[in-house]
């Protein structure tokens, strides 16, 4: 298992909502999850096959950007 942070603007409970059937359907993510209340809203995945690529796609599709940060 891998895990992959974005910097995004998913920045409330209504955005959430709007991506959360997207990356629950997403192949290869098995679990994920956003700090809104961090600056850069940090999006959290653990990823079991789903690349960075491939999840900046589903995000940008719906709106949102996704930005890779380095896991610390």
């Amino acid at each position: 298992m891998k895990t992959i942070k974005f910097k995004t603007n998913i920045n409330c409970g209504g955005c959430i909502s709007k991506v959360t059937p997207f990356l629950n359907k997403q192949e290869g993510v098995e679990s994920w999850e956003v700090d809104t209340t961090n600056a850069d809203k940090i999006l959290t995945i653990e990823s079991d096959g789903a690349s960075e690529e491939d999840v900046k796609a589903t995000l940008q599709k719906i709106g949102f950007s996704a930005e890779s940060v380095d896991v610390r």
